[in-house]
């Protein structure tokens, strides 16, 4: 009977989701900086691993793919959700556009969140829209290479949550023209006979050094100048690129807002160009999670403001030495 009842509910769900036509919902959603892919799930044959599996055929790189209710329970005896993973992905669409556009590190990995509805017997996956993925990265919208890189991306969650359908959004973007990127840059003094390599390893051995112990966590590190290497382009000394998040920030967030994970967690580049003395360096903003998903309470706010001030302190003063 339980059965019976879960499929009715399941159905009625996605008969929710389908009253709009999906050219409606892509309509919609066109000026929202998320999207939210949702599928029934009732004999729980989706999972983070089958999930994982789809992405990986459609030609992703698996970044992470993190289980936060392990974590959650550990730290903070509870979770939200039947499952809530961390999902990071790339592919090789990223490392193209890093070729003329760097900023494209802020959004790589692509960050997702993976979690389910235990009532509702689905699953959803959140992520950036081609809208998010330009206005973070100000590469523009038409750019060809930033549509195909999201045709993927669609396409992938389409493989990865059979039968689903793109969520209708109405989240009122707020302070749409606050910075969604925070960047620095600073002179990296290497001695005449010196290494390049072995300059940008002391300093990033500082910089993780100053985070770990203020509760940062790097989830992944990429070596990214490697895949711009295989796309012939030399232009770099070194693009490496960090993830971080802190549990503090994402575990109240997550509770009123599973679709933070499109932001989480952020994406820290650091890159040198032959030839320039500068190293340049860069984040996401929160206003990004503020001004897509509305966060408004202050338990949620709170904590993600000032991780977000911790962090720009802590690249300031490392940069300014």
């Amino acid at each position: 009977m339980k059965k019976i009842y879960a499929i009715i509910v399941t159905a009625l769900i996605m008969l929710g989701l389908t009253a709009h036509a999906a050219s409606d919902v892509s309509e919609s959603n066109k000026n929202q900086d998320i999207q939210i892919y949702t599928a029934p799930n009732v004999d729980g044959k989706i999972t983070a691993k089958t999930i994982d599996e789809a992405f990986a055929a459609a030609g992703f790189t698996i970044d992470f793919n993190n289980n936060m209710n392990s974590v959650f329970d550990k730290r903070f005896g509870g979770h939200w959700y039947g499952t809530y993973h961390l999902f990071g992905i790339h592919s090789n669409y990223a490392a193209k556009l890093a070729v003329k556009y760097p900023s494209i590190g802020l959004i790589t990995p692509l960050s997702t969140s993976i979690y389910s509805n235990d009532k509702e017997h689905t699953m959803s996956i959140s992520s950036l829209s081609l809208r998010g993925m330009s206005r973070i990265t100000q590469i523009p919208m038409d750019n060809p290479d930033l549509i195909a890189y999201h045709k993927q991306l669609n396409d992938a969650l389409a493989k990865a949550l059979p039968n689903g359908q793109f969520n209708l959004l109405k989240y009122k973007l707020s302070n749409p023209n606050d910075q969604l990127a925070t960047t620095f840059f600073m002179n990296m003094e290497v001695e005449e006979d010196g290494d390049i390599q072995a300059a940008k390893e002391d300093f990033q051995a500082e910089f993780e050094g100053e985070l770990e112990p203020i509760g940062f966590l790097f989830p992944s590190f990429i070596e990214f100048n490697e895949e711009i290497k295989g796309k012939g382009f030399q232009g770099y000394d070194f693009f490496d690129i960090y993830s971080i998040c802190k549990l503090d920030v994402i575990y109240p967030i997550s509770k009123t807002h599973p679709e933070v994970g499109a932001f989480a967690p952020c994406s820290f580049y650091m890159y040198k160009k032959k030839g320039d003395p500068k190293v340049y360096m860069g984040f996401p903003g929160v206003q990004n999670w503020i001004s897509a998903t509305e966060i408004k309470d202050q338990e949620s706010l709170k904590p993600l403001l000032e991780a977000h001030k911790l962090l720009e302190n802590k690249v300031k003063e490392l940069s300014a030495e």
